[in-house]
């Protein structure tokens, strides 16, 4: 596919994409919906991309922004939760359809159905994340679809990669699966970890928020690229990368902070609507390739619906599965008089979750980097069957559970009755941190004034400087400063100087506030965002006034 049919596919998907916001439709689906019956369009370009290019540049950065958004202390709330379905989920899931579809397809043999079982276990949260935010689910449900998605693909890729070796007889590094899986796991989190601590470190070294930003962009790449290149997990060395950025964003330029804020739901818009469109794009190209298979299209699509309906009621029985064994370890610990265990979801929004199933870029990648050929020579077993049966998975997921969790969402009234207090909670106890740093910064300023300046003009603008933190912590009104009200230059001047100062200290103690686990850091990052434009004002003005 030339690099013009690319582009003008996704211009066409974020058009697409516009309208069907507009209108309040699903975007996934309309996107999927629209790409499969343009497939079929004379003159519509055939869109094959390298199942490498697919995974090593859409994937990463979509990744890495979702983990730089997530707060590290929630994925350690959630952490039981999210392994059972990131982990625990996708093996079920990888070995449910394998057996299933080695009995089902005359084509497979067991190999070959648990590779399309590694294919089509990994979930993709951006739909179902999607719904959610725009229907108010309640944020723990979020946090475990958002970490699930973070971790699930690592596990299935390394999934794939052992039984494509195993089909194909191709060796890889490590012979026992699971020290393999252990390796890739290792070796992932510590390429993430130290290329997260060098961009760090450069960072801190270069102060130019343009170079800065651009650090930030190419880090998910080379992090990715990295840990492949070693046979580790780049998926993980993106998520701890992302996770090490995230925490260590109070740490950046406020200008840096400013830029990067924008830049990361842009290319989230650009990768996710390409990805969907690419999904339904696919289906003429899918069905041509079963045909040149001598494959009969119904039957194999057949088998795709067998198999859609099977992935469709393994996560729920694995979730109930695993709720009702909690709930029996809670009656028993109760009745013994010990320590309850954390609550867990209640049964509708478990129900929630497992219906929040749908696949995507993953499972279409991985389709698509299936091997031709085996180490022998021989055709790869069942290859066609395999990237049918995944298209047909992954549109049929999103088209019936994307386009009905909504529905369920709202019958089953899952919200948080107590999410909004424990919010307004939290807002509140920022703000008072915030407050007493901005006080704290200021008497500081008294104790140790600058030189040069009146002691009737410091203690003026130390109180303008007070009252403007307390109504910016109260949202009551903004302060507007202006020259002609101060008394002399060199006051105005005072005054943006140190309201730069007190925004790093109020930043400084909100992090320590993070740090120390009183404060989540969903509530840290909106009052950041609010003292970061701030920042950017009070320094621009210093900087003009320097001119």
């Amino acid at each position: 596919m030339d690099i013009t049919s690319l582009f003008f596919v996704v211009i066409a998907a974020i058009v697409v994409a516009g309208f069907a916001k507009r209108l309040d439709f699903q975007v996934p689906l309309v996107l999927v919906t629209i790409g499969a019956a343009a497939s079929f369009v004379p003159g519509v370009p055939s869109l094959e991309i390298a199942p490498e290019l697919m995974l090593g540049v859409v994937l990463p950065p979509l990744l890495y922004s979702a983990a730089l958004d997530f707060s590290f202390n929630t994925f350690r709330r959630n952490l039981g939760s999210i392994l059972r379905l990131g982990i625990g989920m996708v093996l079920v899931t990888t070995l449910a359809v394998g057996f299933f579809a080695d009995w089902l397809v005359p084509e497979f043999t067991l190999g070959a159905a648990l590779v399309l079982g590694a294919v089509v276990a990994p979930p993709d949260a951006v739909a179902a994340v999607a719904v959610g935010r725009r229907l108010g689910l309640p944020t723990r449900i979020m946090a475990i679809l958002k970490g699930e998605s973070l971790v699930n693909d690592a596990t299935a890729l390394t999934l794939f990669a052992l039984t494509t070796a195993a089909v194909t007889g191709r060796e890889i590094a490590i012979d026992s699966p699971v020290v393999f899986f252990l390796y890739e796991t290792a070796g992932g989190v510590l390429v993430g970890l130290a290329f997260a601590v060098a961009v760090r470190l450069v960072r801190s070294r270069i102060e130019d928020s343009p170079m800065e930003t651009v650090l930030g962009v190419v880090l998910p790449f080379t992090a990715y690229f990295a840990a492949e290149e070693i046979h580790a997990s780049g998926v993980l060395a993106v998520v701890t990368a992302g996770f090490v950025m995230g925490r260590s964003a109070g740490d950046e330029s406020v200008s840096t902070r400013v830029q990067e804020r924008s830049v990361w739901p842009t290319v989230d818009l650009v990768l996710e609507t390409f990805v969907f469109a690419y999904m339904g794009l696919q289906l003429k190209s899918v069905v041509e390739d079963v045909r040149a298979d001598g494959l009969p299209v119904l039957h194999v699509f057949g088998y795709g619906l067998v198999v859609l309906a099977l992935v469709m009621l393994v996560r729920p029985a694995w979730i109930f599965l695993n709720w009702g064994r909690r709930q029996a370890a809670r009656s028993i610990v109760r009745r013994r008089g010990g320590d309850r265990p954390g609550d867990p979801l209640n049964w509708r929004q478990n129900l929630v979750v497992s219906w929040a199933g749908m696949r995507g870029v993953v499972t279409l990648a991985a389709a698509s980097g299936v091997p031709l050929v085996t180490v022998a020579g021989d055709p790869f077993p069942g290859r066609g069957v395999i990237q049918a049966v995944a298209f047909t998975v992954a549109v049929g997921t999103l088209l019936i559970q994307g386009s009905t969790l909504p529905l369920l969402i709202r019958k089953l009234d899952v919200a948080d009755p107590d999410e909004e207090r424990r919010t307004e909670k939290q807002v509140a106890y920022a703000r008072k941190v915030a407050l007493e740093a901005a006080e704290q910064s200021l008497r500081d300023v008294l104790h140790d004034p600058p030189t040069g300046i009146a002691s009737k003009e410091m203690l003026e603008v130390v109180e303008r400087l007070r009252l403007a933190a307390e109504a910016r912590m109260a949202a009551d009104l903004v302060e507007d400063v202006g020259e002609h009200e101060v008394k002399a230059m060199q006051a105005g001047a005072l005054f943006n100087r140190l309201r730069s100062r007190v925004l790093k200290d109020q930043r400084r103690a909100l992090i320590a506030a993070r740090d120390s686990g009183d404060l989540d850091d969903e509530v840290l990052r909106r009052v950041l965002e609010t003292l970061d434009m701030e920042e950017a004002v009070a320094e621009s003005r210093v900087q003009r006034q320097r001119w």
